[in-house]
């Protein structure tokens, strides 16, 4: 009668339980593995067969058909390499059968038994503890697993102390979760020198999580502002902080010292980067767009990006998931992402309002296309900025700390967070925003010709009430009101020539 050992299987940042199936038979030795293995499930036979001889144990010398159940799922990566030889082990009546059944098994064997990491611990452990299984796994990847509340973990070394484990000789320590840190900020807004529309811009994106463009020559302080946005965003909560972590797990990017993530996530691809590199690959690994999740996408020189990669960005930043679909299936990853987008005003990057440059206006307006009109639509804030004046270029003034303005920035999310809003204003619908605004009639009358005169789209409108909503919170006041929404249609309309 077949043995049966609890493996996982990742698909995306989920993972899913997966029975592996063993049964002997007086044949030929051979190993059979079913059930749609791919080639590294596949070659592990000869991994598991090395590994067990290694440890001193008696491999069968049977015919060992393996069923990876269900046989619908693609079984990929060496993570079936231990419960497969365990379920060997206790076909051939070397391991308790009975032990089994309440024990998760994952990890890759080395030839001479020992215990390789493997990739998605944290949602393999998560698994574990929603069946009520204990999970066993490399010793690597156990800290890393820890951090899951609540879930039973054990890290072994080799696959000797997984046996005796199994056994009961000798039980494996219980992996323990790491202490949480934040790691030491190393830029504050306070190193920006003037600016003070593009401060104010950034100020309103992180109190409402809206999109940012900034349109500027180098050298002004585009790139140094988006790099401080996360540093004015509130902390992450402990449910956000374990799915973001969770994502960067699942893209293989923890180290082995895992700790929870409670820094917001600052991505900042090159402008090479493919479509499979910001939303995920053809292994259905996630891209640039989800490990942002919670945090801060930045595509600094937008317009040097290929316009494919730009517009898979629509769905993201509409509704705050990546649909991922290659051949090797289909996947939805979370992407609740503040895109922030900074770019020259023309090719030579020189123009200003006060100092045109050489570029023809045929050149700069074919250059300025490049960011569509939709993805535009989508973006909240546009600002355009002007060098800072030498005088407060070499000033000892400092300007206000991150810290303070994420305070307020914190206050305005707390005044949302009273009226019974579970999501940032940025992510609220139509009728939602049309409720909460509490807009004043003036206000409406503003926000009416503002949108006649700029020729806006229903949607920019409705982002355009969404950062007057943020504006009014940042204030502590309940309606919104007419200056709110003048304030809103002037960071709308200042590229209304990108």
């Amino acid at each position: 009668m077949a043995v049966k050992v609890w493996g996982a299987a990742l698909q995306g940042i989920d993972a899913v339980p997966i029975v592996v199936e063993v049964d002997l038979l007086r044949r030929l030795p051979r190993i059979a593995i079913v059930g749609l293995a791919a080639n590294a499930v596949q070659e592990s036979a000869e991994r598991i067969r090395s590994a067990i001889a290694s440890t001193g144990l008696e491999f069968p010398r049977q015919r060992i058909v393996i069923n990876l159940a269900p046989a619908d799922v693609r079984k990929e990566g060496t993570a079936f390499d231990v419960p497969m030889a365990c379920g060997i082990l206790a076909a051939d009546g070397q391991i308790p059968e009975e032990r089994l059944a309440s024990v998760l098994l994952v990890g890759e064997l080395s030839l001479s038994g020992e215990l390789r990491s493997v990739r998605g611990a944290l949602s393999l452990a998560m698994l574990a503890r929603e069946r009520g299984l204990q999970i066993v796994l490399p010793a690597s990847s156990a800290s890393e697993a820890a951090l899951v509340p609540g879930a039973d973990v054990r890290g072994a070394n080799t696959l000797a102390e997984v046996v005796a484990h199994l056994r009961g000789e000798q039980d494996l320590p219980r992996a323990l979760r790491a202490a949480s840190h934040t790691h030491a900020v190393s830029v504050d807004l306070a190193d920006v020198r003037g600016q003070k529309i593009a401060r104010r811009a950034l100020e309103i994106a992180a109190a409402g999580h809206h999109n940012l463009l900034m349109v500027g020559p180098p050298g002004c302080g585009k790139s140094m502002l988006a790099r401080r946005l996360p540093t004015v965003l509130p902390p992450l909560s402990f449910e956000e902080a374990l799915e973001t972590t969770r994502i960067h797990a699942a893209a293989g990017l923890l180290g082995g010292d895992a700790r929870l993530m409670f820094d917001r996530p600052f991505r900042a691809p090159h402008h090479t980067v493919t479509v499979a590199g910001l939303i995920g690959d053809r292994r259905l690994r996630p891209g640039e767009a989800s490990l942002a999740h919670h945090g801060v996408l930045f595509l600094d020189e937008a317009a040097e990006f290929p316009r494919s990669v730009l517009e898979v960005l629509r769905t993201p930043v509409e509704d705050g998931v990546v649909r991922l679909v290659r051949a090797e299936g289909s996947i939805t990853y979370p992407a609740r992402l503040a895109l922030v987008m900074a770019t020259n005003p023309c090719p030579c990057g020189r123009r200003t309002a006060e100092r045109p440059c050489d570029c023809p206006d045929a050149e700069v307006a074919r250059y300025r296309r490049r960011l569509s009109g939709p993805l535009l639509d989508r973006v909240d804030l546009h600002i355009e900025m002007e060098p800072t004046p030498a005088a407060q270029l070499v000033s000892r003034a400092m300007g206000e700390c991150s810290e303070a303005v994420r305070d307020r920035v914190v206050a305005a999310r707390s005044l949302a967070t009273a009226r019974g809003q579970f999501v940032p204003n940025a992510s609220l619908g139509p009728s939602e925003i049309e409720r909460l605004a509490n807009a004043t009639r003036d206000a409406r009358v503003a926000l009416r010709e503002g949108v006649e005169s700029l020729e806006l789209s229903g949607r920019a409108a409705t982002r355009l009430m969404r950062v007057a909503r943020t504006i009014a919170d940042l204030e502590r006041v309940e309606r919104v009101e007419e200056h709110h929404v003048s304030e809103a249609l002037h960071f709308r309309g200042a590229s209304a020539g990108v």
